[in-house]
């Protein structure tokens, strides 16, 4: 019935949530904006058919996502008072600026997207989708400068009671390690909607279910897959190197890293190992010598700091940080071999026979999902014990007077509801998946001058009088 413990898994329980919808829709509205420029440029009807197919996903997983938000917004005056109170003058204008430049961005042209196929020229309707593309991006740009800041904090002055003041909003936008992380996200974002799609394609030709359809979209996804999947490893391994200068308890945590091994040593590779937070040591480690310090440093020999050169109440939770790291990249390997094996394949032109290729698109469609979730986790339970990292700790963040008991309460209410919500809004994306891209109604001819019908007019319909 810890206050504090309850309320981070609360807000643990919604962003978990949360995260999923915005970063496929990240991905899906992009490949909405291919599936457009596409049918525009061949007048393919495929590609008008994938459209409207796709368009419903995405409209289903942007409103989860709306939802999701909106509860996790309501924590920081509920649970974490204190944090709204000495960061609310830098991370307010952050996320005001994402509501404002995006979020109205994106709410401005949806409708236009949804629902005016027949009612808008051409142009303006595939306008309005590359805009609702465009939002997505500029949201990830404002929520990631957000969390970045709270990574590696800076451009701020503190006031004698703890409050923090921007003194310079470049830096405090352009943080450290905010560069290397938004790329990581967009491109997390992107290969979870490829594998999404390549993951369906499979689906249907291990059906013989939408064959020409299923076939463009897995050729697409391997290609995108076989571009990506080795930038997201470059970007991630940046990223690394940003995590060792700036945050690295985070990073001899991520390693299962206690103790220095001398100078010349280098570090050790864990595979795998249970961490003891107790005894500070690895039970059953298997690790390789020295190629630890090749990833993490670039040179056979280098050192990073241990776990052991900070005191215990500055180290995050060891095991569950070490455990999410190489849950995401030993997926992150499976996928780079999947999209290698089956660009391969495709080149051979044997990818649409290859049981075992379509069988692992297939298995690996949630992939994208666990890594982001995986690296989520990574981030924030490797930050703590700090939610401004190095300055405001998380337990000194907590609203005052919050007890135990009612964020409990809390928290089984939003698991209920979710499990409803959620549930109900997940059941219709699996129907949506189960029926495949359907043949869309032709487009009526346009008259200029003359407002297009909301739909072609059938024998049945009775014509309006005049007067």
């Amino acid at each position: 019935m810890d206050a504090l413990l309850l309320s981070r898994i609360q807000f643990g329980f919604v962003i978990s949530f949360h995260i999923l919808f915005p970063a496929f829709t990240i991905g899906l509205a992009s490949w909405l904006a291919f599936l457009e420029w596409r049918w525009l440029r061949t007048r393919d009807a495929l590609w008008r058919d994938l459209y409207f197919f796709w368009l419903k996903i995405f409209a289903i997983s942007f409103g989860m996502g709306v939802v999701s938000g909106i509860v996790m917004s309501f924590q920081f005056g509920t649970n974490w008072a204190v944090l709204s109170e000495k960061a609310g003058n830098i991370l307010g204008p952050l996320l005001s600026y994402e509501v404002l430049t995006a979020f109205f961005l994106e709410a401005t042209f949806l409708g236009v997207m949804l629902f005016g196929w027949t009612r808008v020229p051409e142009r303006l309707h595939f306008l309005s989708t590359c805009m609702v593309a465009l939002g997505t991006l500029i949201s990830t740009f404002w929520i990631i400068s957000a969390n970045s800041w709270m990574q590696t904090p800076q451009g701020y002055t503190l006031t004698p009671e703890g409050v923090f003041e921007p003194a310079d909003w470049w830096a405090i936008i352009f943080n450290p390690s905010f560069p290397y992380r938004l790329a990581h996200m967009v491109l997390a974002a992107f290969i979870t909607t490829c594998f999404v799609i390549g993951g369906v394609s499979a689906w249907y030709l291990r059906r013989g279910a939408h064959g020409e359809a299923a076939r463009r979209m897995l050729r697409l996804s391997v290609l995108f897959a076989a571009i990506t999947v080795p930038a997201q490893v470059l970007v991630g391994d940046l990223h690394g190197l940003n995590v060792r200068d700036h945050q690295p308890v985070k990073l001899a945590a991520m390693e299962g890293h206690w103790r220095s091994h001398g100078p010349g040593a280098g570090v050790p590779l864990v595979l795998f190992a249970l961490p003891d937070e107790a005894a500070e040591r690895n039970r059953y480690e298997v690790a390789i010598p020295r190629l630890g310090s090749l990833v993490l440093t670039h040179s056979w020999d280098g050192e990073i700091a241990p776990l052991t050169a900070v005191p215990a109440d500055r180290r995050p939770p060891v095991a569950p940080v070490f455990w999410s790291f190489r849950v995401m990249v030993g997926l992150g390997v499976l996928m780079l071999l999947l999209a290698l094996a089956s660009l391969w394949a495709l080149r051979r032109g044997r990818l649409y026979d290859a049981p075992w290729l379509l069988r692992g698109w297939q298995w690996m469609l949630p992939s994208g999902f666990v890594c982001i979730l995986a690296g989520w986790y990574v981030t924030e339970i490797g930050r703590q014990p700090w939610v401004v990292y190095g300055v405001l700790r998380t337990s000194e963040a907590l609203s005052p007077g919050v007890h135990g008991g009612s964020v409990l309460a809390s928290l089984l209410a939003f698991a209920a509801v979710y499990a409803v919500v959620f549930g109900a809004g997940i059941w219709y994306l699996v129907k949506l998946f189960r029926k495949g891209p359907q043949p869309h109604a032709p487009v009526p001819e346009r008259v200029p001058g003359e407002r297009t019908p909301a739909r072609p007019l059938s024998a049945t319909d009775e014509p309006l009088e005049e007067g």
